[in-house]
């Protein structure tokens, strides 16, 4: 019976543990998905002669440019972890740039977004079946991570991507989306993809923004706002927001339909933007704070309910770039602070951004 319409109820997102992966068990589904956007554009070459006024054809040139994002809420690391990102915890707690797997080239991953038939929920219904239909995208590479806390919504991360192919099928066989880089040609394989789950089992459902800590007391000092933690009539944070792009440049040869590598643009610089209503200003000095290069850092503690730290960011090697006060008629007086850091290599753990979760299920097992 042909679907009337589709929504998120019958949607599942699964990520592969990497772009040539096809058994069940190298792909995991991601939890407290908000939103799965896809598109494709191709760039065509329009070929023109004397003597005929319309073109005689048009040929492709570049390789076609996929794109894929999704967004989910915040819980314990899970998702990071299926992603690609380096996410410490209890088994696993040594130090290492959170988006140390995303540095070097490879061949990046697959998205596959599974829909079940009209009016069904998509946990505990089997992908293989063969009502089952499903978007595949192919050989997908970071292009942003960007977390968003706020007053009033639950923490969110949206992550970006840019991919190499995409494809659909219908029915029990399910194809991969996967092409060789190299030779531009799509591989082969049947991939298979586990049942969808609620995975509230023994996760978080949701971390609250009442149990978000942001702390920036490092920079006390070189602020005019007070940011001084032991004094309670100081700035009273809003929102904080994360981002790490990862911008790409698609290398091609001549031989190929496809870029044969999406290399990483350096350096890389990651930015955290804090807002807060003012209370207090403190006695600051521009001249005195630009001769201070000290890089410092700055902690973002995601807690669960029972108080435990479910997610920690940890932003080292930061400087504050600006400061930047809003005062108005009817508004309260704020002001937005922005720190940057540079991001390191994968061995390096006095700059850049690094990530600790509490869930410390195996991924890709």
């Amino acid at each position: 019976m042909a679907k009337n319409r589709v929504i998120y109820q019958s949607e599942a997102l699964y990520v592969s543990k990497d772009a040539s992966s096809t058994g069940v068990h190298h792909h995991e589904q991601l939890n407290r998905v908000q939103s799965a956007n896809y598109s494709f554009n191709i760039s065509r070459q329009d070929v023109n002669q004397f003597g005929q006024l319309a073109k005689v054809g048009s040929m492709v040139l570049e390789s076609p440019t996929v794109s894929m994002d999704t967004s989910y809420l915040v819980t314990d690391g899970f998702n990071e972890r299926a992603l690609g990102f380096y996410v410490s915890n209890t088994t696993n707690n040594t130090e290492q740039s959170f988006i140390s797997g995303f540095l070097a080239d490879g061949d990046g991953k697959n998205f596959y977004v599974t829909t079940v038939p009209e009016g069904q929920d998509a946990n505990g219904v089997a992908v293989s079946g063969a009502t089952n239909d499903v978007i595949g995208i192919g050989n997908a590479y970071l292009s942003d991570y960007s977390l968003d806390l706020s007053v009033g919504s639950l923490p969110t991360v949206s992550v970006s991507f840019e991919a190499a192919n995409i494809n659909s099928t219908a029915g029990n066989v399910i194809e991969t989306p996967a092409v060789s880089q190299a030779s531009g040609t799509k591989l082969d394989g049947i991939v298979g993809l586990p049942t969808a789950t609620s995975g509230i089992a023994g996760g978080e459902i949701a971390l609250r923004p009442g149990d978000v800590t942001v702390d920036i007391t490092s920079f006390d000092g070189q602020t005019i706002v007070d940011i001084d933690p032991a004094d309670t009539d100081g700035a009273h944070i809003q929102s904080a927001s994360l981002s790490i792009p990862l911008s790409r440049t698609p290398l091609e040869r001549l031989g190929t339909k496809f870029a044969y590598a999406r290399a990483v643009d350096f350096p890389v610089q990651a930015t955290l933007s804090v807002n807060a209503i003012v209370n207090e200003v403190t006695a600051r000095n521009l001249a005195d704070v630009i001769n201070d290069e000290s890089a410092k850092t700055v902690t973002l503690t995601l807690k669960n309910e029972e108080g435990a730290a479910a997610m920690t960011y940890t932003i080292k090697g930061a400087q504050i770039v600006s400061e930047s006060f809003s005062s108005s008629i009817g508004a309260n007086k704020s002001v937005d602070l922005t720190f940057t850091t540079s991001v390191g290599g994968p061995d390096d753990v006095t700059n850049g951004v690094f990530a600790s979760g509490i869930d410390a299920t195996a991924v890709f097992t």
